[in-house]
């Protein structure tokens, strides 16, 4: 039998079980030690104990009456504090892989879990610069075999039929984190230690995934991957339900193993092969592009910029929990309708959304507050910043958060899974460490015209998408040759595949 060939019949797995529920949920919420970092970070690089105890020449900057309002928080220093954990996250997302395919989803993602509580400790304790980034090291360690596990973990899990939804729940709590953190930051910031306390309490969302996924199963896929037939059955009637034919499932996956341990070739050789071209492509496209929208920038240093354009200290806290309630809202509506409008549509429609608010934004710093200004904005054109940053990620939340997590852990076949996740992973990283370490520059250097610099990206992404990405809405993951078949470009690479050869 052809792989794939039960799931395009309909004979199985388009049902959905309360086991495959719970077992996504608390898959997806590894997603919290992500979000409870990014959103800690920024808060706690306002915290004037912090600054004083760690980066005292920045508060001597935001005392000068005379400093520029975009210049603030303009620190190396302070950067390297928040971008040192991209880094380890781009190499532990490249190790990961190797790692994921041999001792499985599951063991990665507890590593990750226990690498993170070791970072949060050192962080909650720390007594000088060094220990601060040795602890973001091993956070970035935690969040980089997190990241590689958990949505490939969810997409081989979940239902073809509902595979949008479960994986999306990932960026849901990746959102919860962000809350999480910046209103704990809202609290911590009236107290001497409260950096402590922020960063410290990372060690609770460790924690909970770390218990969590001690309780479920690792997926079938890579139960088979890894030679346990009698665990993978077991694990597939646990997700599918009792009394669901499994066979028909088992059976395409254990065709797809044996395809790919045949080709014995090194996966990151074979993932450049011309016939796997739209699959790279699309691994290094969408989270490079997801972190060019702007939106990572916004999550880390919100209560920085809120600041920076004029907020009070507490409002800018209070901006920062808004702007993630409402990307954590328009994340749950995007899980709901992803697996009926499909990925193309909301890309686009987030796309234009987003691209229209960043250039709004920009006019309104523009006109207000100018290039040089040391004035604060008035109450009302705050207000309508913050208006426009929530309709910002009211789009990022409906398309590019979820779905550049979920489209590149569902387009690769079995042979090349692991490895085309970690490349996806670390080019988000990489993306990442690039505009951490170099956006305070860039907003004191272009002022509101670093949010014409997102526009620009967001506009050629939506353009890139439209014309490259195709639909891979309801398509099980071992017959996802279909879609670059049939593509009017990526055709040309992939047209002499059959799902005879297509693992």
């Amino acid at each position: 039998m052809a792989p794939g060939a039960f799931a395009v019949n309909g004979q199985v797995g388009e049902g959905i079980t309360a086991s495959v529920m719970i077992t996504c949920i608390v898959a997806a919420s590894c997603g919290l030690i992500y979000g409870y970092d990014i959103g800690i970070s920024g808060g706690v690089t306002t915290m004037v104990p912090f600054l004083k105890k760690f980066f005292p020449t920045i508060l001597r900057k935001v005392a000068e009456a005379k400093t520029n309002l975009y210049c603030r928080y303009n620190s190396q220093t302070l950067t390297a504090f928040t971008s040192s954990l991209y880094i380890a996250g781009l190499v532990s997302s490249l190790v990961a892989s190797r790692l994921t395919a041999t001792f499985g989803r599951r063991n990665i993602m507890l590593s990750g879990g226990c690498l993170f509580l070791a970072g949060s400790a050192i962080n909650g304790a720390a007594e000088n610069i060094f220990m601060l980034i040795l602890g973001r090291i091993l956070l970035g360690f935690g969040v980089g075999f997190t990241n590689q596990a958990t949505p490939v973990y969810l997409s081989e899990t979940a239902p073809s039929k509902w595979r949008g939804a479960l994986n999306t729940g990932f960026t849901v709590f990746i959102s919860v984190g962000i809350v999480a953190a910046n209103c704990l930051n809202y609290g911590a910031t009236r107290l001497s230690w409260g950096w402590r306390l922020s960063l410290g309490l990372a060690g609770v969302p460790a924690i909970i995934m770390t218990i969590g996924v001690l309780l479920i199963s690792d997926t079938p896929s890579s139960l088979v991957e890894r030679g346990k037939l009698e665990q993978a059955k077991q694990s597939l009637i646990h997700v599918r339900g009792i009394g669901t034919n499994i066979e028909p499932e088992l059976n395409d996956l254990i065709v797809s193993s044996d395809i790919a341990k045949a080709s014995n070739q090194e996966p990151f050789a074979t993932i450049f092969e011309r016939q796997y071209r739209p699959h790279l492509v699309m691994a290094i496209a969408l989270p490079f592009f997801q972190q060019v929208t702007g939106i990572k920038i916004i999550a880390v240093y919100a209560p920085v910029l809120f600041q920076s354009v004029g907020f009070g200290h507490d409002s800018a806290f209070i901006a920062a929990i808004i702007v993630g309630l409402v990307e954590l809202g328009f994340i749950l509506v995007s899980s709901t309708v992803v697996d009926r409008f499909g990925r193309r549509f909301l890309f686009l429609v987030g796309g234009i959304q987003m691209f229209i608010c960043q250039v709004a934004v920009a006019c309104v710093l523009a006109a207000v507050v100018g290039v040089s200004s040391t004035k604060h904005i008035s109450k009302g054109h705050g207000i309508l910043v913050l208006v426009l940053m929530c309709l910002y990620v009211a789009g990022f939340g409906c398309s590019w958060g979820p779905l550049s997590w979920l489209v590149p852990s569902e387009i690769f076949p079995m042979k090349i899974r692991t490895t085309g996740q970690s490349i996806s992973i670390a080019t988000n990283f990489a993306a990442g460490f690039l505009l951490s370490q170099t956006f305070l520059t860039m907003l004191c250097h272009f002022k509101f015209g670093a949010f014409l610099f997102f526009a620009g990206w967001i506009f050629v992404m939506t353009i890139f998408v439209l014309l490259f990405l195709p639909e891979t809405k309801g398509i099980p993951l071992n017959s996802m040759y279909v879609v670059w078949e049939g593509h009017w470009y990526w055709s040309r690479f992939v047209k002499a595949q059959s799902s005879s050869v297509m693992p």
